[in-house]
């Protein structure tokens, strides 16, 4: 059983390309042993921001749900719309009935401006601002969802779903290897690296007037150690911790890409021992709840749930 389990496993998380290395897309001389690379996220890839072959993947072609990490192409499509970000937009009562909690400080009743709340739906994630944004889409909610569809269509996200602009159905699912795709096309619109990397945000509210602040939910943005330069992060309970990033490492852009963890900062730790291993060539282990999550939920992707013990 062991030996069926670890070979199930190895065939599962092999990368795309063993010599397609992000030193070599570099021009660079180290070129990292994805066997050394240990990860706790269930889903992950790691590639050049330029077109490029991935230098490690992990369960990269299966598709998973992505909760928050669906802003990234709410904020596409808001931008696409070329509607005013200036414009005051009446902050409405959800019509719909999410699964999952949607709490939100914002008042409904009052106002913000288009271009606030696309920032606080980027940078701390805030669900009723993206609802809010999505209604107010010519043609509604209903029309918002299907430029989002249609946008992954364009982009060759073949194994894309959305069906809310927030990220709390759990339905809204992708693979790592669409997501790649869908970072590269965010990276391109200097608003959304802008705006999804900002530390901390005060919005200005009115009718009434108030002011509430805001965070960034990627704890690495405000570290001097990092120079992260698109981040989007998600969480259900269905999804686990999800990170799409590009970071700059060794001089680089690099996209993270990273799916399906335990814990509110095991998305952060993975980062981390993906720097390590492309800068040093060896990542660190996983210890604790993490690694017994990830062991547990990569089984059960490389189809060895189901096999008999001898």
């Amino acid at each position: 059983m062991k030996k069926i389990l670890l070979t199930a496993l190895f065939t599962a998380c092999l990368p795309l390309s063993l010599h397609g290395t992000l030193a070599a897309a570099s021009g660079a001389t180290l070129q990292p042993d994805p066997a050394r690379l240990q990860l706790a996220s269930v889903h992950a890839l790691v590639a050049p921001l330029n077109p490029g072959t991935p230098v490690y993947t992990k369960f990269a072609d299966r598709p998973a749900p992505i909760a928050s990490i669906t802003k990234l192409m709410t904020a596409m499509v808001v931008l696409d719309s070329g509607l005013p970000l200036d414009e005051w937009l009446p902050i409405v009562e959800r019509e719909d009935d999410p699964p999952k909690n949607a709490f939100s400080r914002i008042r409904p009743g009052s106002e913000a401006q288009r271009g606030d709340l696309l920032r606080i739906t980027l940078m701390s994630s805030e669900n009723l601002a993206a609802y809010v944004l999505a209604r107010h889409h010519p043609g509604g909610r209903d029309a918002f969802i299907a430029a989002m569809n249609e946008k992954a269509r364009e982009l060759g996200m073949t194994q894309t779903r959305f069906v809310d602009p927030s990220g709390l159905w759990p339905e809204n699912h992708a693979s790592a290897t669409d997501l790649l795709k869908m970072v590269r096309a965010a990276y391109a619109y200097p608003d959304i690296r802008e705006m999804s990397t900002g530390s901390n945000q005060r919005v200005h509210f009115r009718s009434p007037r108030y002011s509430l602040d805001f965070g960034n939910t990627n704890a690495l943005v405000h570290s001097s150690r990092w120079n992260v330069s698109l981040s989007k992060t998600g969480y259900l309970t269905e999804a686990g911790r999800c990170l799409v990033m590009v970071a700059d490492v060794g001089g680089e852009p690099t996209v993270m890409v990273l799916l399906d963890s335990f814990g509110s900062r095991t998305p952060l730790g993975d980062a981390g021992r993906i720097r390590g291993w492309l800068e040093t060539g060896s990542s660190g282990a996983v210890a604790g709840a993490a690694l017994e999550y990830e062991r547990s939920r990569s089984a059960a992707l490389a189809g060895v749930g189901a096999v008999a013990e001898p």
